[in-house]
């Protein structure tokens, strides 16, 4: 049994945050391929739960829909800040 130090504990949890994670980078099309590869691979014996996955993709398109939100909202800002010349700071 492998022990962990308190100083080295500190030391992982200090620079987690300073990795580029690549899962920060998955888009609708990558969680498609990952979605329908696992049910291509799951045991026939034992499948995945229904609840789950529409769990999962009902997370994924409340992203997606607060994803656009944001962008649209940026562009009103960016055209609001063009007109009025006052700049309007999103987020």
């Amino acid at each position: 049994m492998t022990s962990i130090t308190a100083t080295s504990a500190a030391a992982t949890a200090s620079t987690a945050g300073k990795v580029a994670s690549p899962y920060n980078n998955l888009n609708e099309t990558d969680f498609l391929k990952l979605l329908t590869t696992q049910l291509a691979n799951q045991d026939p014996t034992n499948p995945v739960d229904n609840t789950q996955m529409l769990a999962q993709l009902a997370q994924f398109s409340t992203l997606s829909a607060q994803n656009q939100t944001n962008t649209n909202l940026t562009t009103i800002s960016d055209q609001i800040s063009k007109l009025t010349g006052v700049p309007i700071k999103v987020g």
